[in-house]
């Protein structure tokens, strides 16, 4: 006698011909309880914002830590799907040091005719920079180090996705005049065509966002003259979302029904990947607008640039061993280093790099904290890496 199944609720795969804007329109129209997020500071516009330096007295303790990101995951799932945090770089002289990086990449790839595009907006005023982690990292690795030391970053992202994180960024510069991206969701199923995506069995489209957590620190104030972005919230439940973002109906009803928060400069928010959002039209008279947004990719999943980890950690070691001299905390050098090099072990070639102490090869983040640990040198480091990157090729 065969034992009864349960009966599947959700299809093998979704139709963009299922989706349904009435149906859509009735699940984001939703209020946000504050008192459902006790550590949230206030609720605008359906978006949760927090207080970052109340945060930081909160997670002080492995219990308020624990606490605190049980509820961003929360956030970002039962809830809005975007929360702002206040004052996330409280030291804004660090955040102006890496936009300076960033104005003289953004110059140096136009005066080489490099100049990069948007992916959900046509040409114009908008300038891009890909892969900006790597290129302020070979830059001014002073600047990266305390830069991506950053306490809130590390928070959210493990929370969201755990230990093993790896971070990427793209700079979007919008100058008075720069046009709305279109609303969209984001990597991985957000990039692919509709066609191609709906070959992906739902499940797929359900995994899809928690491998990664798309977020933006403001680079300069942003008054919503200028455009800051546009958020959908709870769009990001809509199960058939990835199939429905590029009908016309619904994003009829996004343009009706988006909200959009000014920023300051350390300000920093962050938002799950399905989230229906995109960055507005900069309608003032003088605000260059300047983001940097964030790609933090699982340490299961695949991220969206190539970043070459080991000319990315040769670069900030000696940063690091001046600001572990200079009495900088652990956190902080771990937050750094977690941003800087490559946190998964694999792939790798297994005939070179066998398990170390369990069951996975020494990742090159643990090559690194291991060196800070012994304070090893520049030089031995960067043969280290040498060799670890030697360890991972088949040939």
């Amino acid at each position: 006698m065969s034992t009864p199944t349960t009966p599947r609720t959700t299809p093998l795969r979704f139709r963009e011909t299922d989706c349904d804007v009435a149906e859509f329109a009735r699940l984001v129209d939703r209020t946000t309880d504050l008192a459902d997020y006790p550590h949230a500071a206030d609720v605008r516009h359906e978006v949760l914002v927090y207080d970052a330096d109340l945060l930081r007295r909160t997670t002080a303790d492995a219990e308020g830590r624990e606490e605190v990101e049980a509820e961003l995951v929360r956030a970002l799932t039962d809830g809005p799907g975007v929360v702002v945090f206040e004052g996330a770089y409280p030291d804004v002289a660090v955040v102006d040091r890496v936009s300076a990086v960033f104005d003289a990449v953004i110059a140096d790839e136009k005066a080489a005719g490099t100049a990069k595009g948007d992916h959900f907006a046509a040409a114009g005023a908008n300038d891009r920079v890909w892969n900006a982690l790597e290129k302020l990292a070979v830059r001014d690795p002073e600047a990266f180090v305390d830069y991506y030391a950053n306490d809130v970053l590390a928070l959210v992202s493990t929370a969201w996705l755990g230990p093993g994180y790896q971070v990427t960024s793209q700079v979007n510069l919008v100058r008075p005049g720069g046009k709305a991206q279109d609303p969209h969701r984001d990597y991985h199923l957000g990039f692919l065509s509709n066609s191609v995506a709906a070959r992906y069995p739902a499940h797929v489209h359900l995994l899809s966002p928690v491998l990664t957590l798309q977020g933006a620190v403001a680079h300069s104030d942003m008054p919503v003259e200028s455009g800051p972005t546009m958020y959908l919230p709870y769009s990001h439940q809509y199960p058939q979302g990835y199939l429905a973002w590029r009908r016309p109906e619904f994003r009829e009803h996004f343009a009706a029904h988006h909200v959009q928060l000014p920023l300051r400069t350390g300000d920093a928010a962050f938002f799950n990947p399905a989230l229906f959002h995109g960055a507005g039209t900069n309608v003032s008279a003088d605000v260059q607008r300047c983001a940097n947004l964030l790609q933090v990719s699982s340490a299961f999943g695949r991220a969206m640039e190539s970043v070459d980890r080991v000319r990315t950690a040769r670069a900030v070691y000696p940063a690091l061993l001046a600001r572990k001299a200079s009495g900088a905390s652990p956190e902080f050098l771990a937050n750094a280093v977690s941003a800087a090099s490559e946190g998964y072990p694999f792939p790798t070639n297994l005939d070179l790099d066998p398990n170390v102490g369990g069951l996975t090869p020494l990742s090159q983040t643990e090559l690194l904290a291991q060196a800070l640990e012994q304070d090893l040198s520049a030089d031995e480091v960067s043969a280290q890496l040498d060799a670890y990157a030697a360890r991972r090729r088949t040939h």
